[in-house]
């Protein structure tokens, strides 16, 4: 499969993301606090003949499985707990005649509640992760469309890896509508992608790993 060259600005194949970008830092006086969640600028090159839209999946490879612990003081999430994909930004049907989008052109702020999920200024946005964990807070409950950054446990072991992957496809629209998730975008897309392009870097809010 044809390799697509994708860059991000600020952020260094392996190396930590820096701070704006994320959902969640850390303070002198607090593990956690709402970072300035601007979606970073990203690029990539032209898909190969027969390119008819993209798609952007950005996600945490290194979530717990289970959360009884997160942020809970006195406790660790041990670095060898099992792991699964945690969704931060699923933009699909994007134009074939885009090849970047600007800094902030998916997310600004923490928005709470979220932002909206569907038909955007770039494609469609589905549904990331945030609402599930949001959906037990009334202020903060929602569908949570477009980026949102690392925020991974203060008290994890573990560093997280969020991979950036871009996917040139051969349809214009993968046909998703309503509120889908990472794993229908991911669905819809299996037999269309003619090449892919990822990067790679790391985040933790735990300062014994910083």
């Amino acid at each position: 499969m044809t390799q697509l060259d994708v860059s991000i600005d600020g952020i260094t194949e392996g190396q930590r993301i820096p701070e704006e970008f994320a959902f969640g830092v850390r303070t002198e006086d607090t593990p956690f606090t709402f970072g300035a969640n601007i979606s970073p600028a990203i690029r990539w090159s032209a898909g190969p003949g027969g390119t008819k839209s993209y798609a952007i999946i950005m996600h945490d490879s290194s979530v717990p499985t289970v959360f009884d612990d997160a942020n809970q003081e006195g406790k660790v999430i041990p670095a060898d707990l099992a792991r699964m994909d945690f969704m931060h930004w699923i933009l699909v049907d994007i134009p074939a005649a885009t090849t970047s989008l600007a800094k902030g052109a998916e997310s600004e702020a923490v928005v709470s509640k979220g932002k909206p999920t569907g038909p955007g200024a770039h494609g469609v946005r589905g549904a990331n992760d945030f609402g599930m964990f949001m959906a037990g807070n009334p202020d903060m409950a929602g569908n949570y469309g477009g980026y949102d950054g690392p925020a991974p446990p203060w008290n994890d072991e573990l560093m997280h890896e969020y991979v950036f992957s871009v996917y040139a496809l051969d349809v214009e629209s993968l046909g998703l509508k309503g509120v889908f998730s990472g794993a229908d975008a991911r669905a819809a897309m299996e037999g269309h992608v003619l090449a892919s392009g990822a990067v790679v870097g790391t985040y933790t809010l735990n300062p014994d790993l910083l």
